[in-house]
């Protein structure tokens, strides 16, 4: 009844559906437990009569199968609970739906009861039920004559073992029989139970267990039918069942040993006896991989890697021979990502196998390879992109030589692109892959395909070391030690490592690339470049570009690296790249190798070399070492920075020291220190390893890279030297160089050499041939020699002759230089002045350096020399100089004789240097105090460079300008006494008179005139001359004639810019107006014949007033030039003239001097700015104008002075103005000039003011200049 009530409280839109899955003729008897709580209501007593009742339709039996399949799959634990109430009930109920399953013909119902079955037997999980269930399977095989009926069957049976994995060693243990009906099956001419059969095939093989007990049933029955029907298969469930038996088999290594060795005789018996049934496995994939049908392609390639992946040398040849690498190649086209990613892990193994190369397989397929990995690029399938770059580098690696893989330039620019895109992948190990394979690529046979792109080879190694780059500055978060994010840095930093050893490996093959086409003429440079163009497609840029990576990339990576870890491989990859940079850029090895060992490398060298290399450990990373210490040594011996190039000797003996002793070295600073320090004896192993240190640390401290203590170096290498000489041995000049070096760098200020040392090494200095082969060109090594003096006697001379030939510094800047400039001296220059100090007497030898030296090393020597003086007033050298100068100018005169020879001067025979240490002896003599009595060697000198003149002609510039500055500055830098006494002696020597006369007289002389400097030092020296003559009525050998109308001439139309000469010409001229014109040394007489004077002009004799006129119009347009001291000169001469007309023609020199012109002279000068009356020599003009009582001076300019010098504070004010302001305002009072009274007034305060001031007043400090090439005394010129 109870049943009955819930079956007629159904209602609701699904009444109809689940009444239906209900037996209305038996239900009402059935007990509710039977009956599903919940929708739908299936009841399993109602299932259990309807479905093998012969009167109910399929579809109603269909229609109860799926509802309780649904409820199966809803409620399955309700469902189980339903079933497993009865065990009886849920035996029968399996073998009914069993029954079901073997009578209905209906393939959907069927399918159902599989399904039923299977789900109830998972979600039961009884024993007796499976049991039950295997059994009845078993009845049904064996009891049936044909294999006809068996499909639902087999097919349940494989979906349950599926389902029930386990129960596949069961079937085999306990229905151990069934394999003869599977077998049955399988030659059952209908592919729907052969692919039954092969799915519990494939299902019983899953398990190893019973893999292994089925192994005799494979080999001696399933094995061939297997075979034959996976090849005979025609439809694709059979074909996919195969294989998926297949894959199965393959997962034993010894399966496939059966399945292959069946093929191999299937193949000879093919060979000898023609085609049997069998097909071997090899063609039965490539059948399958020939399909038009994607996932039998890709199920045959994976098919392929298993039986490869097993042992690829047994069984490659056999697919290679089928071949099966050609068609792999062409579905690498394909858009399916599965099929290709199947297709490179296949070609990947089979790449093991020379045979896969030789038959030509990569050459047909490269060009599918690039053009794969350049589609798979543009995806985001991470490990497709790594899988294909492994399957290039793998062919890039293993391609022999002899086959050329790229067989145009254009399929090799298609690779370096692809390669370039892939290594600037953001995924790291998708660019870690494509390193890989560029180091493949960049191999000589690769791209010997002409013309060879060194532009894109430029552009790939490029891009591999930019992305190394991104990743080395990519920053590290470092948390305390043994935190989980300190430790995932400690791995980022493992993997940044292994990428840069892939990243160096790269570009070391690169390198190698270059090195091989340097050997290749045809690959030198593209040929096919035109003429005109820029060649930037060459080898030559190539190798430029690979110095400039690795010095820009490369480089700054790897030491960054070097800072947070230390990967020896690395070092050793690395050091091997520089190395080879060596060779392949020859023309800037010396550049490149300065520029390392300026970087510290040679200290890193030397540290991978103790931390790695004692012993016998990591012997590769030594070798690589001691290679490139050994490859930049001697590049940076064969163009030494600060020393002349070695012979090919020494380079030998260099070269055999480094190559014995660099792979003996692995010992840290502080050890070897200590092997130099050694004072025992010293075996000669020992004793090379000595010499290579000194050699690397002497290459060290000349690049700046001072990684020893210089205390301790200091220390070593005297013992060094010392233990040489109590062993009496001789070092290698290269090493003697290296220790003497090593020693001025080291030795501080303090420390002293000891005796010995000193003594050891001017033992060795005397038993080399040359200084310059142990010569270093560096201030402290110039110290050591200069400041002992056991060395500087000995070889002084000649270190600073090596000093002046290598010294660089630009000491025409210093020349250049007026004598009040003190720019700041380079710091070479600098250090050798401070020695000069020390050592004084140093100087000397600089002046014989200057003798004897070539040219242009005594032009260096004499700057030096002349900058020391002009900036060491203080330190006295001028006797020492002068003495030493006197005895080279007497050596010179006796060497060349006193006498022209030939007609030549004597001078033209002296040495080439003299004028330089004329220039010093000048500069000497101009630096000297004024008013100082001249010694007997100052009028030996006189003597002396009077006699030199006297040899040369005016030509002689070079001798005479330097010597006139001298005899100039000696008479006027000395006493009244000494004046006399130097003028006597100069006036005796007639030669020099008449050079004076000769070179006066080409002051007009259109050609051949000597330079005006040499011209202003004539007229000078004349006019010193002559005044000194006539002061002291100085015995006269030799008169000198000029030409007055031609002086007068040159005053009145003056040179060009010869301000100078017009003053020295002024200078004569005053003193012979001074003179009267009756100097007893000077004649002056007309041009040519003259008319007879006028009689106005008798007075004036010999001038006359036209050409006084014309004189005072030449000196005014000179004053009006502003030059000051030519207005010095001016004035001092217009003053000699007015005396020396008044004196003769009152009347005149008063005309001359009330000429109108001179007002408008007096408005230009003063407008020449703010205080320009205040100027001695426009004072001194206004004075002379107001002495002669011109009208050019009124009371209004004399009130501007007074007010003038009222408002200006006279303390600041020069003597010389001083003198000239007391000068004026003396003379505008005493002619009563002044009418107004309180100027007047203010005039005599301002007298008073003045008076002690003027006749206190200092003279200037440098009275003695050198205007250009001239010396000048300016109380000379103006007084």
């Amino acid at each position: 009844m109870a049943v009955r009530e819930a079956a007629a409280g159904l209602s609701g839109p699904g009444r109809d559906e689940e009444a239906a899955l209900l037996f209305e003729n038996a239900h009402y008897r059935h007990d509710s437990r039977w009956l599903l709580p919940v929708s739908p209501r299936c009841c399993l007593a109602c299932a259990l009569e309807l479905l093998p009742e012969p009167g109910v339709s399929l579809v109603r039996k269909k229609h109860v199968l799926s509802g309780f399949r649904d409820a199966l799959m809803k409620h399955a634990s309700l469902v189980v609970q339903l079933v497993a109430q009865d065990q009886r009930v849920c035996i029968h109920f399996v073998s009914m739906l069993f029954g079901l399953l073997c009578n209905v013909e209906d393939g959907s119902i069927t399918d159902l009861c599989i399904e039923v079955l299977i789900q109830l037997t998972t979600q039961l999980k009884l024993e007796q039920t499976i049991h039950c269930l295997l059994d009845e399977c078993h009845k049904e095989l064996c009891s049936m004559p044909s294999m006809r009926g068996s499909l639902a069957t087999l097919t349940l049976l494989g979906k349950l073992v599926d389902a029930v994995p386990a129960l596949a060693d069961k079937l085999v243990m306990e229905h151990g029989d069934l394999m003869e009906h599977l077998l049955r099956g399988l030659v059952y001419p209908n592919e729907g139970v052969q692919a039954s059969v092969c799915y519990l095939y494939g299902k019983l093989y899953s398990s190893p267990v019973a893999a292994e007990m089925l192994l005799g049933h494979f080999r001696e029955k399933l094995c061939p039918l297997f075979l034959s029907t996976m090849d005979g298969a025609q439809t694709k469930e059979l074909q996919i069942n195969c294989l998926g038996l297949l894959k199965q088999l393959l997962k034993y290594d010894l399966f496939v040993s059966m399945l292959m060795n069946k093929s191999a005789l299937v193949e000879s018996a093919e060979s000898v006896e023609g085609p049997p049934g069998e097909t071997p496995l090899p063609l039965v994939l490539k059948k399958l991989l020939l399909s038009r049908d994607e996932t039998l392609q890709v199920a045959s390639a994976q098919c392929i890697t298993a039986v490869l992946v097993h042992s690829p040398a047994k069984h490659a040849l056999a697919f290679i021979h089928a071949d099966i690498p050609e068609f792999l190649f062409e579905h690498l086209s394909s858009s399916s990502e599965v099929l290709v990613w199947s297709c490179y892990n296949c070609l990947i193994l089979l790449a093991e196998e020379p045979l896969f190369f030789s038959k030509c397989h990569t050459v047909y397929g490269i060009e599918s390879v690039v053009r794969s990995l350049q589609g798979n690029l543009r995806m985001n399938n991470t490990e497709l992109h790594k899988q294909g770059l492994l399957l290039f580098a793998e062919i890039l690696t293993r391609q022999p030589e002899e086959i050329k893989l790229f067989t145009s330039s254009a399929m090799c620019r298609d690779a370096g692109r692809a390669l370039r895109e892939a290594v600037s992948s953001p995924v790291l190990e998708v660019a870690a892959e494509a390193l890989k394979a560029i180091s493949a690529f960049l191999r000589k046979d690769h791209q010997s395909a002409l013309p060879v792109l060194y532009k894109e080879l430029q552009g790939l190694v490029k891009a591999m070391l930019s992305r190394c780059a991104d990743l080395s500055q990519t920053p590290l978060n470092w948390r305390p030690l043994g935190h989980a994010s300190n430790r995932n840095s400690e791995r980022a930093i493992l993997r940044r490592g292994k990428f840069l050893l892939n990243t160096l490996e790269g570009f070391r093959n690169a390198c190698r690339l270059a090195m091989e086409f340097q050997r290749e003429p045809s690959a030198q440079e593209n040929p096919f470049t035109a003429p005109s163009a820029e060649k930037e497609d060459t080898l030559e840029a190539f190798s430029e570009f690979l110095l400039s990576a690795c010095d820009s990339l490369c480089i700054p990576m790897v030491m960054r690296y070097w800072e947070q870890a230390t990967h020896p491989a690395v070092m050793e990859v690395f050091l091997s790249v520089l190395h080879s940079l060596f060779v392949i850029v020859p023309h800037m090895k010396e550049k490149f190798s300065k520029k390392l060992a300026a970087s510290s490398f040679i200290r890193l060298a030397l540290e991978l070399k103790a931390r790695f290399c004692s012993g016998l450990s990591h012997s590769a990373l030594n070798q690589v070492c001691s290679s490139f210490l050994y490859y930049m040594c001697i590049s940076l011996f064969s163009a030494p920075e600060k020393t002349g190039p070695p012979s090919q000797e020494e380079l030998c003996a260099v070269s055999e020291l480094l190559q014995h002793g660099l792979p003996q070295i692995s010992s840290r600073g502080p050890e070897s220190l200590a092997l130099l320090s050694d004072r025992q004896y010293v075996e000669e192993a020992a004793r090379q390893r000595q010499y290579c240190i000194l050699l690397l640390f002497y290459l060290a401290y000349i690049h700046e890279d001072r990684f020893v203590s210089k205390t301790k170096l200091f220390m070593a290498v005297q013992s060094f030297l010392l233990s040489l000489q109590d062993q009496g041995e001789r070092p290698p000049l290269v090493v003697f160089r290296a220790s003497i070096y090593l020693l001025a760098i080291c030795q501080d200020k303090d420390d002293a050499l000891d005796e010995a040392v000193v003594g050891a090494i001017r033992k060795f200095l005397e038993d080399t041939p040359d200084l310059h082969r142990v010569y270093t060109h560096h201030p402290l090594l110039l110290r050591l020699f200069l400041l002992h003096p056991e060395l500087m006697r000995r070889f002084g001379h000649r270190v600073l002759e090596l000093w002046f030939s290598w010294e660089e510094s630009s000491y025409e800047e210093l020349d250049g230089v007026p004598s009040a400039g003190q720019p700041t001296l380079p710091a070479s220059v600098a250090a050798l002045f401070h020695i000069f100090r020390s050592s004084p007497s140093i100087l000397l030898i600089l002046l014989d350096l200057i003798c004897s030296s070539p040219m242009d090393i005594a032009r260096k020597v004499l700057i030096v020399l002349k900058t020391f003086l002009r900036r060491n007033e203080d330190v006295q050298v001028g006797g020492l100089i002068r003495g030493h100068f006197l005895m080279i100018l007497q050596h010179l005169l006796v060497e060349h004789g006193s006498s022209p020879s030939g007609g030549q001067p004597v001078a033209a025979g002296a040495s080439g240097n003299l004028p330089l240490l004329l220039n010093l002896l000048s500069l000497v003599q101009l630096r000297n105090e004024s008013e100082q009595e001249l010694d007997s060697m100052a009028m030996k000198l006189l003597h002396q460079v009077s006699k030199l003149c006297g040899t040369c002609s005016p030509a002689d510039s070079d001798i005479l300008q330097p010597s006139f500055n001298f005899l100039y500055c000696s008479l006027h830098q000395t006493t009244l006494g000494s004046q006399r006494r130097a003028a006597a002696v100069l006036l005796s020597s007639t030669a020099l008179i008449e050079l004076l006369e000769k070179m006066l007289a080409l002051t007009w002389a259109e050609e051949g005139s000597p330079r005006t400097g040499l011209l202003c030092s004539a007229w000078l020296l004349t006019a010193s001359f002559s005044a000194q003559q006539h002061k002291g009525s100085l015995q006269v050998h030799q008169t000198l004639s000029v030409e007055l109308d031609q002086v007068l001439k040159a005053l009145s139309v003056p040179k060009k810019k010869a301000a100078l000469l017009s003053a020295a010409i002024l200078r004569f001229l005053r003193t012979a107006l001074q003179q009267n014109f009756s100097s007893a040394l000077v004649a002056l007489r007309p041009s040519g014949a003259q008319s007879p004077p006028a009689p106005e002009d008798t007075v004036l004799a010999p001038l006359g007033t036209s050409q006084v006129l014309s004189l005072v119009i030449g000196l005014q347009n000179l004053l009006v030039q502003k030059d000051p001291l030519l207005s010095h000169a001016c004035v001092g001469c217009l003053e000699a003239l007015l005396d020396y007309v008044h004196a003769r023609s009152p009347d005149v020199a008063l005309h001359v001097a009330c000429q109108p012109w001179n007002r408008f002279l007096m408005f230009t000068l003063l407008e020449a700015g703010e205080n320009s009356f205040l100027k001695p020599e426009i004072l001194r003009l206004m004075t002379l104008f107001v002495r002669f009582r011109s009208s050019s001076i009124l009371s209004q300019e004399v009130g501007h002075v007074l007010q003038g010098a009222a408002s200006t504070d006279l303390s600041t004010l020069p003597g010389s103005t001083l003198q000239a302001l007391h000068g004026f305002f003396l003379q505008v009072q005493s002619m009563g000039l002044l009418t107004d009274h309180s100027m007047a007034q203010t005039l005599q305060a301002s007298l008073e003011s003045l008076s002690p001031r003027a006749s206190l007043a200092q003279p200037p400090l440098q009275d003695m200049l050198c205007l250009g090439e001239v010396s000048v005394s300016l109380s000379h010129i103006r007084d």
